[in-house]
């Protein structure tokens, strides 16, 4: 297959439409550079088959695919009712409590002591997504008296969102402590934590992870979104969980909040992936709307390191029509010569580091010589990182000799990696950067590349070093 002709990166959610070795190859060939498995609908056991279908994908096509094991965190549910549901009048008065006796249209049990503690009067309660609105107007230790403020059919176990209460708990549950133990186990490059509120959380799973696996925090709590520069610095990359967070926080207020994650990511170096809804149309239908057209659109303008699809390409009749259409979206709208601008004004001014200096010379350098690509190598992905944040307009090829740096990378935008023994010396480094451009359909004898990579070889994140390199005739050294 010819090399991925987009900068943007598709992540695919795994589910019963996708989840077989054949169509994980569809997908991957559609233009998925990596996959989510989401562990609200999965085992340990499933897991593993699912990362081994994957792997065996990654060796019949020959390139690094990442995984991401996003965690179900905590869910938050009422009880049950005596007739399995009861409606809610606007006006009324209903009791959330602790005694687990079924639940009727004046109470039902909200088994989590922990957010009986934390309500208190004028909290905001939203059931099932929203649908139903309540606010607290008397709070005691072991029960709640809300006021309907949007009424509908409460049913049994319907989930809650509490968009004003911060709870004393764990983002990381019994569930998803065995499910970070069987993924880091299982080699997954990515851990996606769910319901994240604060700094910690995430410091909790890099503990639990060290260094076997990376840590995406996903926004999508208010309590989040006020402590966003902590998480981000906690976090090696972001998820704008876009559902979650618009039923937590205004739906007006969920675009501006996307853009301002994207744009921080950036300056810190973070991939940001956008997720949920994109093209949800597209579950029951071949084509999407022109509305979600535009707001896939609008990511990539952004320089969002990654697109997800979730039921579309999980539990959707079009999986693979999905990300295609994705793809050929992120295409046309780099070729649109808007994106380059956007892109450029973006830029925010480098830390005072070598590393930061060597990574905007690159990029000035490829423009202003319209070189056919930068060639990094690296062993952490470090060096890839810090050129990707630049967005470079020449392709960014990485040459790592650490396969799960390979994988990892297949977040990050406009990297794609390949896996090869470090340099022994820098003849074999120009040379072999010259060979694998060549060979990634990168550039051709005669061309010009960028080398970018530390010395001495080895040392994570030593970033000090660029060479220009002509590729001779045969294609495989440099002159």
């Amino acid at each position: 297959m010819s090399r991925r002709r987009r900068r943007c990166k598709i992540l695919a959610t795994l589910g019963p439409a996708s989840n077989d070795q054949a169509s994980i190859e569809k997908l991957w060939r559609a233009g998925a550079d990596l996959f989510r498995i989401n562990m609200s609908h999965a085992d340990p056991q499933a897991m593993r088959e699912t990362v081994a279908m994957i792997r065996a994908v990654e060796e019949r096509v020959g390139r690094p695919i990442g995984i991401l094991v996003d965690l179900q965190g905590p869910k938050l549910r009422v009880g049950s009712f005596a007739g399995g549901g009861a409606d809610l009048i606007v006006g009324q008065n209903f009791t959330f409590d602790s005694d687990p006796t079924p639940g009727d249209s004046t109470r039902v049990c909200l088994p989590h002591p922990e957010i009986l503690l934390a309500l208190a009067p004028g909290h905001n309660l939203l059931i099932d997504d929203g649908k139903l609105r309540l606010h607290i107007v008397e709070a005691a230790a072991d029960s709640a008296v809300a006021r309907v403020d949007v009424g509908g059919r409460i049913s049994n176990r319907k989930g809650v969102s509490l968009p004003d209460t911060e709870i004393a708990v764990a983002a990381l549950t019994a569930k998803d402590r065995i499910d970070v133990e069987a993924a880091i186990a299982t080699g997954v490059d990515w851990i996606a934590l769910s319901f994240v509120q604060r700094a910690a959380d995430v410091l909790e799973v890099k503990r639990l992870a060290g260094d076997r696996a990376l840590v995406m925090a996903k926004i999508e709590k208010p309590q989040a979104i006020s402590r966003l520069d902590e998480i981000m610095l906690a976090a090696d990359a972001l998820m704008v969980a876009r559902g979650d967070l618009g039923v937590e926080m205004p739906l007006e207020r969920v675009p501006g909040l996307q853009k301002r994650i994207t744009r921080e990511g950036r300056r810190l170096g973070r991939p940001v992936v956008v997720a949920t809804q994109m093209l949800e149309s597209m579950i029951t239908a071949p084509a999407p709307t022109r509305a979600e057209v535009s707001d896939v659109a609008t990511a990539v303008f952004e320089g969002g390191d990654a697109i997800m699809l979730s039921a579309e390409s999980a539990s959707g009749k079009y999986p693979v029509e999905s990300v295609t259409m994705m793809n050929r979206i992120a295409e046309e709208v780099e070729r649109d010569p808007v994106y380059r601008s956007i892109i450029s004004a973006q830029r925010s001014a480098p830390e005072r580091t070598g590393a930061d200096a060597v990574a905007v010379a690159a990029r000035d350098m490829a423009q202003t010589l319209d070189l056919k690509a930068i060639v990094a190598w690296t062993s952490s992905g470090a060096t890839a990182y810090r050129v990707a944040r630049e967005r470079p307009f020449a392709p960014v090829l990485a040459l790592t000799p650490n396969r799960d740096t390979a994988r990892r990378l297949t977040a990050v935008w406009g990297v794609e990696s390949v896996v090869t023994k470090d340099a022994d010396d820098l003849d074999d480094m120009a040379n072999r950067a010259c060979k694998f451009a060549v060979r990634q359909g990168l550039a051709s004898p005669g061309d010009r590349i960028l080398i970018i990579a530390g010395v001495p070889f080895g040392t994570p994140g030593a970033t000090n070093m660029l060479r220009l390199a002509f590729i001779a005739d045969d294609g495989k050294r440099a002159e």
